[in-house]
């Protein structure tokens, strides 16, 4: 049987792969009975019926979004993943400031995630991505 580390980075794998399949059921399930991501903006998406909606959000603007891992490590109750999140700039994007329609532009920016898992778990606590919707825009060629 593979250790806590080796169970925990596959969990992570698996959470991220069914995120580009768009299983939804199966993201939720990757958690440990309360989905939560807490964004480096300070956004909290708290519970499965927000975690969903911002998966609705996230990929009615990159309906291919999808990510490949580049590195993965685990530490403590962590596994640090850092990936290339990929899409293609299909539906508006709201900024701060005004509406963005769609521009066809692909989109490959460099990400990482820490991954927080409970004392002896598998499951999923927390995921906290770090970027913010500003670093999307400029990697798509939007001036914000």
């Amino acid at each position: 049987m593979p250790d806590l580390a080796e169970r925990r980075i596959q969990t992570v794998r698996d959470h991220m792969h069914l995120e580009t399949v768009y299983d939804w059921d199966g993201v939720i399930d990757t958690f440990a009975g309360h989905p939560r991501y807490e964004m480096a903006t300070g956004q909290v998406f708290d519970g499965e019926q927000a975690v969903r909606g911002y998966f609705a959000a996230s990929r009615s603007v990159f309906p291919d979004q999808g990510n490949e891992i580049i590195a993965i490590a685990h530490t403590e109750n962590t596994v640090l993943v850092e990936f290339w999140l990929t899409g293609t700039h299909l539906g508006e994007m709201r900024l701060p400031d005004r509406v963005v329609p769609p521009t066809g532009r692909k989109l490959r920016l460099r990400l990482a995630a820490s991954v927080e898992f409970a004392e002896g778990s598998d499951r999923i606590l927390v995921e906290r991505p770090y970027y913010d919707q500003a670093a999307v825009a400029r990697n798509i060629g939007i001036e914000v």
